[in-house]
C-alpha cells in the first residue's frame, strides 16, 4: 500500500522544481535542470523505499499462497493415484464375477457394469441384482464408492491445480512490480548517491553481545551471524535475506515458527510500545507494516534494509523513529 502523503509529496516535487515529469526525480542525461534539494530527493527515496517494501511483502504473500495451493494439489494428486489403484483393483474383481452373474440379463456385459460414469447409477443397478451373493453385492457397493471418491478427488485436484496456476501468475505480476520499483531506486541513487535517509548506522560486528537471554538471545545470535549478507527480495537465507525472511529465520533458530510476511509477523505475538521494547522484539515500520527488523537494545535494530544494501545494525532514530509503528514480542 502506498502512503497517500508520499504521493502528494511526489506531486509537489514534480510541479515545484521542474526537473521531472510524471512524479519522477530521474534526470535525463544531457539535459540541464535545476538541481533538486537534498530534502526533495530524500522524500522521493522515502516513497520508493516504502512502496518497494510493501510490494515485496505482497510478493512474499503470493509466494506463500502459491506454495500452499501447490502442496494441496500435490496431496490430492497422490490421493487420486492411491484411489485409482483401489478403483482398478475393484473394477477387475467386479468384472470377473459380473461375467458369470449377468449372463442372460440386461447387464450381460461386464463393460456395462464397469463403465457407469455416475456411481449412484451403478449402485441403483446393483440393487436390482439380488441374485448376487452378499459378498459380491458388498464388493459392488465398494466399487461404486471408490468410483465416487475417485471422481471427487479428480475434480478437487483439478481445482487445486488451477488455483496454484493463478497464484503463480500473481507471483510473476508482483515480481514485475518489485523489479520496476527497484529500478527506480537504483536510478535515483545513481544520480544522488548520498541521499539515502535509511543509512544512519553501520554494522557493529558479527556477534551479539547484549543482555538478551533465552529464545531472544538465540534469535539475535542468528541475526548477527548474518551481518553483511545482501538484501534480496523474496529471500530467506542462507546467503541473502529480505526483512521478513531474516526475522523468520532468526526466530526459527530459537524454535519459534513465524509467518513469512511482515503482515503475518505483526500478528504473531503481543504488541509492545516503543518504550517497552526488549531485545529480540520485532519492530515494524510504515503505515502498511511493509518493513520490520529485530530490536537489539540501546535504541538499535538489526535488519535487511533494501536492494543494494546488506544486513546491518542501525539506530532507530531520525528516519526510522519517524516511521516506527509498534513492536511485537513472539
Amino acid at each position: 500500500m502506498t502512503n497517500p502523503g508520499g504521493r502528494r509529496t511526489a506531486r509537489r516535487i514534480a510541479t515545484g522544481i521542474g526537473v521531472v515529469a510524471a512524479g519522477s526525480l530521474i534526470v535525463p542525461p544531457g539535459v540541464a535542470y535545476a538541481e533538486p534539494t537534498q530534502e526533495e530527493v530524500e522524500s522521493k527515496l522515502d516513497e520508493l523505499n516504502q512502496e518497494a517494501d510493501s510490494i515485496v511483502q505482497d510478493y512474499n504473500e503470493a509466494q506463500e499462497d502459491y506454495e500452499a495451493a501447490k502442496k494441496k494439489a500435490d496431496e490430492l494428486e497422490e490421493q487420486v493415484g492411491e484411489e485409482q489403484e483401489r478403483y482398478d483393483e475393484l473394477r477387475d474383481e467386479v468384472a470377473e464375477f459380473a461375467s458369470a452373474a449377468y449372463q442372460g440379463t440386461d447387464l450381460d456385459s461386464p463393460a456395462n457394469v464397469i463403465s457407469v460414469e455416475d456411481p449412484e447409477d451403478l449402485l441403483a443397478q446393483s440393487a436390482d441384482v439380488g441374485y448376487l451373493s452378499e459378498s459380491q453385492r458388498d464388493k459392488l457397493d465398494e466399487f461404486g464408492e471408490s468410483a465416487e471418491r475417485l471422481f471427487r478427488l479428480k475434480d478437487e485436484a483439478d481445482e487445486a491445480l488451477a488455483e496454484a496456476k493463478d497464484k503463480k501468475d500473481e507471483i510473476e505480476e508482483k515480481k514485475d512490480e518489485v523489479e520496476e520499483k527497484i529500478e527506480e531506486q537504483e536510478e535515483l541513487l545513481a544520480q544522488f548517491p548520498d541521499a539515502d535517509p535509511a543509512t544512519e548506522g553501520s554494522d557493529t560486528g558479527g556477534s551479539y553481545t547484549g543482555a538478551a537471554s533465552g529464545d531472544a538471545r538465540t534469535a539475535l545470535d542468528f541475526a548477527y551471524a548474518q551481518l553483511g549478507k545482501p538484501y534480496v527480495y523474496g529471500a530467506a537465507g542462507p546467503d541473502s535475506y529480505d526483512c521478513s525472511g531474516l526475522i523468520m529465520r532468526a526466530w526459527g533458530a530459537a524454535g519459534v515458527s513465524l509467518p513469512r510476511t511482515t503482515y503475518g509477523q505483526a500478528e504473531a505475538g503481543a504488541r509492545v510500545s516503543r518504550d517497552a521494547l526488549q531485545p529480540g522484539d520485532i519492530v515494524f515500520f510504515f503505515g502498511d507494516l511493509g518493513h520490520a527488523g529485530l530490536y537489539v537494545g540501546n535504541g538499535q535494530m538489526i535488519h535487511a534494509p533494501r536492494t543494494g544494501k546488506n544486513v546491518e545494525v542501525v539506530a532507530m532514530a531520525g528516519y526510522w523513529d519517524s516511521q516506527f509503528q509498534f513492536g511485537v514480542r513472539p
